[in-house]
Order: structure tokens, then sequence, then C-alpha cells
């Protein structure tokens, strides 16, 4: 049967050779065939790596929140008949953490294929591993709702889970909507909770701090567009 690769691709612009192990490139220069969260980035990332791939030979299929189960095992079940191993390339970070891609990985469970995970930079574990708060215990709940009313419930809820449970409750925004949700847990927690920011992790300009809600009001970050994970202890 088949393998699948699970491929983790940059978080900031040219940090491949800081980020990415070798084995990735190896990989890449042997796959024809991808599922990708965007193509228009997949096809960046791999010419990037300069492996000597054709990029208009290789075939990408989309794997994102639109795309349905019956399309990832309809595709998947062509590679197979082929016996043609396959990728998984994420937008950023690692692929079926907070993205699409487990979709196929659960395909190709059903179908008999080899899983390969390969080693690379996850902002989720990154900013958990800098942020001084638990790594034994945390959970994390992806976007929060937009609605402020339903947000400031969510935090307030979160805030609480973390206290009972010494837990990191770990979440995230839209880029461009991070300073609304900095200032929404700010008003929403305690003054003596934690609150750790991550933001361009492993950029050049990364900015990781860890606060209490009451030592970052007055001091708060621009995050206007800028990935950014949150934790809170």
């Amino acid at each position: 049967m088949p393998t699948l690769y699970l491929i983790p691709t940059v978080l900031a612009d040219n940090t491949a050779d800081q980020v990415l192990s070798p084995q990735i490139r190896d990989v890449i220069s042997k796959l024809d065939a991808y599922f990708v969260e965007n193509v228009r980035t997949a096809r960046r990332f791999i010419s990037s790596l300069k492996t000597g791939k054709v990029i208009d030979e290789l075939s990408f299929f989309d794997l994102n929140k639109d795309t349905t189960d019956i399309d990832v095992r309809r595709n998947m079940q062509a590679l197979t008949d082929r016996k043609q191993d396959a990728g998984v390339l994420s937008e950023a970070g690692c692929p079926g953490v907070a993205d699409p891609g487990a979709a196929a990985v659960r395909v190709a469970h059903q179908l008999g294929w080899t899983v390969v995970p390969l080693v690379g930079p996850s902002s989720i574990l990154m900013a958990l591993m800098a942020s001084g708060m638990s790594g034994q215990s945390f959970v994390f709940h992806g976007y929060l709702p937009i609605d402020r009313g339903e947000r400031s419930k969510t935090l307030k809820q979160l805030e609480k889970e973390a206290r009972l449970k010494q837990q990191t409750q770990i979440f995230m925004e839209t880029p461009y909507r991070n300073n609304q949700l900095m200032g929404d847990v700010l008003s929403a927690c305690a003054g003596d909770s934690r609150l750790c920011v991550a933001c361009n992790v492993t950029a050049p300009d990364a900015f990781i701090k860890t606060k209490t809600i009451k030592d970052w009001k007055g001091q708060l970050p621009d995050l206007h567009k800028k990935p950014t994970v949150f934790l809170l202890f």
C-alpha cells in the first residue's frame, strides 16, 4: 500500500533552513502528489526548497474546510490504484494540527496506507514550550466565538478550567482580529491570571511574552495581521 507523508511547512518566510529537517526535502524530491490546504502556497513552498521538481508536473488535490470526505476518498483511491505515495501540506506548520489535513489521514488509515509524520514546526507546541505554563495538561480550543458576548463567556469558562484543573488553555484568532481578542481577554479575565502571547513564532521579529492580565494592561503589543497563539493559565 502507498505511504502518506505529513509534511510540515514553515511558519515564517525564509526560515526553511532553520526549522525544517533534511528529511523533508528528501521526501518532497520523491513525491508527485499532494493534498494541500492552498495550492498556490504549496507550489511556492515546494519551489522554494529547490529539489529540482517541475511544479507543473505535480498533482495537487484541494484539502480545505469545504472539501468533502467523498472528494478525499475518491482522490486517495485513485492513488491507491496506482500505488502512488502522497504528501499532505498545511498552509503553515504541521498538517493535521489546527488544519484540515486530518481528513486525508483518516481516509488513509481506512484504506490501509502507511502514515508517516515528519518533524517540523508547530506554532501551538512551540508557544506552549515558551510560555512557562503547564505542558502536562493543556487544551487547544482553536478559534473562539466571534460574538463578543459569547467570547467573554467562553474566556471566563477557560479561565475557570485553567484554575480548577491546572490546565493551560490555548486558542487563536484570525490575524486581523488579534487586537480585538487581546482586548477581550484583558476585559474578561482576572488580574492574576497569566496570559502568554506568542506572535510570529520562528520569525526574526518573533514576540513571545507571558505576563499577568494586570501587567498586560497598558502595555499592549500590536498583533494586527500577525499570526498569534494565546495561552491562558
